[in-house]
């Protein structure tokens, strides 16, 4: 079981299974929303995750549409995402882990839309867009 929560405990979740394409992801609005150079992420897929506590305090935000990306209303972590038209899918934001993942990062995504300054200074595949097989 891999367990993982907010930065200030409120909220807290299980993953009852494995992660799968564990990605770095470049996109402007992974950049944006996590205030840094990228995100990191990997999929819980078939309603593995589970929300233990704080189920209240997640805020739900459509940042594109279809996309809900969910943080804590207390101190702002953004803690998964998912698809509307999937949402048995979660989108684990990997730095919200407060366990091992059982899996290292597989690829840089997005990285047409990476930031000039950051240079990529490992030997991980890149893609300038997300794969097919991502949401």
């Amino acid at each position: 079981m891999i367990e993982g929560s907010c930065h200030c405990g409120a909220v807290r979740y299980r993953i009852n299974g494995e992660l799968q394409g564990f990605v770095h992801c470049h996109c402007t609005t992974c950049r944006k929303i996590n205030g840094t150079v990228y995100g990191s992420s990997a999929m819980a897929a078939g309603g593995a995750l589970e929300v233990t506590k704080g189920e209240d305090d997640l805020e739900r935000y459509e940042s594109n549409p279809g996309k809900r990306r969910c943080f804590c209303r207390r101190c702002g972590s953004h803690v998964f995402a998912y698809w509307e038209k999937t949402p048995e899918t979660a989108i684990v934001r990997v730095g919200t882990l407060d366990s091992d993942p059982g899996v290292l990062p597989q690829a840089h995504i997005w990285v047409s839309h990476r930031a000039d300054w950051a240079a990529i200074q490992d030997d991980l595949p890149r893609f300038p867009e997300a794969p097919k097989s991502r949401g």
